[in-house]
Formats: C-alpha cells, sequence, structure tokens
C-alpha cells in the first residue's frame, strides 16, 4: 500500500520583516473617531518617538490596489509614524488577507516580553527617565523591570515567555532553585494559573534543598510554626478562590456559550452586518470577534 507524500506547510508570514514605504500602507478599517486623544494612542505615540517601532506592523498584499498592503495589526503605530513625518515602517507580511479577523490572534505583551523591550530599548541608547515618561510609571519601576529576571534560569523563562504571569510572581520564583523554578513554571502552566497566591503556596511546599541560601535562612528565622501557619493561610485562600469559581463557572459558560452562538452564527456569518459594523463601529466589529472566538473561561 503506498503512502501518500506528506503536504507541505504554507507559511502564515514571509520570512523576513521588510521596509515599506508609508504610503503603500493602507488599514483595513478606520481608526476610531477620537482615538488619538486617548492615552493608548498617546503612550504609543510617545513611545515610537523616544524608542521606534518595537513591534512589526502586520499587513498583507492588498487585493485591490497591485504594490499596496492592507493593515492587519498596528494602524495605531502607524498613524503615529505618519505624525511623526517616518517615511517607512518594518512590516511583518501575512500570507492571508485576514483584515476582519486578525486582531483576534494577536498576543499582547507578557511581563518577560516587556521585559526584554524595555532592555533592548535600554541598549539602543534610550534613558530610564525616557522610559519611564513613555510607559507611564515612575523610573524606579523601570530599574526594577531590569532585574525581573535575575536568578531565573534560562529553561523557567522560555516556559513562561508568553504567559500573562505576574512581577510578584517571578519574584517567589527566585527564591527556588533552576529545577524547582521548572517544576513550578510547568504546574502553573498546566493549571493556567499564575497568581501569586498559588506560587507562594508552592514555595512553601518546597523542600529546603530546593530553596536558596536565602529563601532557607529567611525560613529559619521564621521558624516552623511561622511558616506552617503561613502555609494554611495561603491554601485556605486558594481553596477558597477556587470553591468561587467551581461555583460561578457553569452558569457563566452555559451563558458565554449562549452569547458567542448568536455572535458567530447570527452576527459575523451575516455579510450585510459586518460590512455595516467595519463602516461605521469597528471597534464593535473587533470586540465581536473576540468574544466569538473564545475558547474558554479566562482564569482569573
Amino acid at each position: 500500500m503506498s503512502q501518500k507524500p506528506p503536504k507541505s506547510v504554507r507559511l502564515g508570514f514571509e520570512r523576513n520583516c521588510k521596509e515599506i514605504a508609508l504610503d503603500l500602507l493602507q488599514p483595513g478599517i478606520p481608526l476610531p473617531a477620537g482615538i488619538k486623544e486617548t492615552v493608548k494612542y498617546h503612550q504609543i505615540r510617545t513611545s515610537v518617538q523616544a524608542i521606534g517601532l518595537v513591534e512589526p506592523i502586520v499587513v498583507a498584499h492588498s487585493r485591490e490596489t497591485a504594490g499596496t498592503f492592507t493593515v492587519l495589526d498596528g494602524r495605531m503605530r502607524l498613524e503615529a509614524l505618519r505624525e511623526l513625518a517616518a517615511q517607512h515602517a518594518l512590516c511583518l507580511i501575512s500570507t492571508d488577507d485576514e483584515a476582519y479577523t486578525y486582531n483576534k490572534r494577536v498576543n499582547r505583551l507578557s511581563v518577560v516580553q516587556e521585559h526584554r523591550m524595555i532592555v533592548r530599548a535600554a541598549e539602543r541608547g534610550v534613558s530610564v527617565q525616557q522610559l519611564a515618561d513613555v510607559l507611564a510609571v515612575s523610573p524606579g519601576a523601570i530599574r526594577q523591570q531590569f532585574k525581573l529576571l535575575d536568578g531565573i534560569c534560562s529553561e523557567a523563562v522560555s516556559l513562561l515567555a508568553d504567559k500573562p504571569a505576574t512581577h510578584g510572581m517571578f519574584k517567589v520564583l527566585k527564591q527556588m532553585k533552576p529545577f524547582r523554578q521548572i517544576d513550578v513554571a510547568q504546574a502553573m502552566i498546566n493549571l493556567n494559573n499564575y497568581t501569586i497566591k498559588l506560587a507562594l503556596a508552592m514555595l512553601q511546599a518546597t523542600p529546603p534543598e530546593q530553596l536558596t541560601e536565602a529563601a532557607t535562612a529567611k525560613g529559619q528565622r521564621a521558624g516552623p510554626t511561622e511558616a506552617l501557619q503561613r502555609l494554611q493561610r495561603e491554601l485556605a485562600a486558594v481553596q477558597a478562590d477556587t470553591k468561587l469559581l467551581e461555583e460561578g463557572y457553569g452558569p457563566a459558560n452555559l451563558q458565554l456559550e449562549i452569547i458567542k452562538t448568536y455572535v458567530g452564527k447570527t452576527l459575523l456569518e451575516n455579510a450585510a452586518v459586518v460590512r455595516w459594523l467595519a463602516k461605521t463601529h469597528a471597534e464593535y466589529l473587533q470586540q465581536l470577534q473576540l468574544i466569538a472566538e473564545i475558547k474558554q473561561l479566562p482564569t482569573q
């Protein structure tokens, strides 16, 4: 029996980013009215001016005008570049025109990615004060960002790179040795839970030989009774949160399924409705697409 040759996998994007003239880039959906007055747009414009374009603009070849491109993600970055009189932008070219549905596939910056962006900007010569102004935080917070991954092994960083981990969770991980960091990171991924409460509970359950010297000394100063009491409090808090989630999961999931079905099957499969939303309320269309693509309830 002859075997069929394996099917080739079609890449979703061209392999390399390209510099494209701004005149050739056209937003698939116009920016909502008043967007330039928002804090978000101001932050993006200030960031582009101070740091440059960190994430490339995602585009696809236009089906209407040869040689031009439709912007799938990065409309505000494009507008900021135009306001700053830039001539070109670094673009990632998609092989599929998903102008109406691309945003649902975009993952926003995680804590690790944000850390790397800040470090990269600093290496380019951007000062701490400039970064603080761009991100609307204190200079001290920027300095803390530089140290975010100090003491975290590379394997744990790789596991958590694109996860919604928190700054506080990494502070807890630093008290563990590398192999334990990997175990805890994998456990959090399996549970889809990246809260400080869970990290602290796992820290308290960590054998002394898997803790750093500083964490071991701290535990010895606290004494076994105090450490046990703290562990009990953390576990009780985790159990209470879990119970609340279990009680509300069923009704919330049913309601979500009803909403998803109506949005996906009734609204977004109606071409006339989609065209009207795209022309008059583009921001509503994006939110409806996000709702239709929800696979499960988010973990708190």
